[in-house]
C-alpha cells in the first residue's frame, strides 16, 4: 500500500516512543512511503525548532527519510479543496505518489475524509486497518 505520512504524524514518530512511530515503522517496513519536498522541509522544520534535535540529526533523519519513502514532486491542488494552504502540496504528494492514504492528525485534511479516492485517515485509524 502506498501512504502519505503528514508532517505532524513523522514528527510525532521521531520525536516520542507511541503510536505514530509504530505506524511509521510499519509503513516503512511492510508498505511505500510516499513524500515530498514539501513534507520533508516542514519536517525538519518542526525537528529543530519545536522539537530541538540538534541540526544534525535532523539531516540524518531526513536523509533517513529521503532513503526510506519515495520522494514525489506534489501535483498542483485548486486553492477551494483545503481551507489550509498549507495542506494542498500534501495533498498533491498524495495525488503524485498514487497514495492510499494520506494519515494525519490535521483536523482540516481529516475533515475532507477523502480527496480523489485516497482516504485521509489518523494514525490510530490505519493502525486499526493493518491489523
Amino acid at each position: 500500500m502506498r501512504i502519505v505520512l503528514d508532517t505532524n504524524v513523522i514528527v510525532a514518530a521521531f520525536a516520542a516512543r507511541g503510536l505514530c512511530a509504530e505506524v511509521f515503522e510499519v509503513c516503512v517496513s511492510g508498505h511505500t512511503l510516499v513524500a515530498s519536498e514539501h513534507i520533508l522541509a516542514e519536517v525538519s522544520s518542526s525537528l529543530l525548532k519545536k522539537v530541538k534535535l540538534p541540526k544534525q540529526i535532523v539531516r540524518d533523519v531526513i536523509g533517513y527519510l529521503r532513503s526510506a519513502a519515495e520522494v514525489v514532486e506534489p501535483d498542483p491542488i485548486n486553492n477551494s479543496v483545503c481551507g489550509d494552504k498549507d495542506d494542498l502540496p500534501v495533498i498533491g504528494t498524495a495525488t503524485k505518489g498514487n497514495a492510499a492514504f494520506i494519515v494525519t492528525g490535521d483536523v482540516d485534511l481529516l475533515s475532507l475524509k477523502e480527496y480523489m479516492g485516497i482516504g485521509i485517515i489518523t494514525p490510530r485509524q490505519l493502525w486499526d486497518r493493518l491489523r
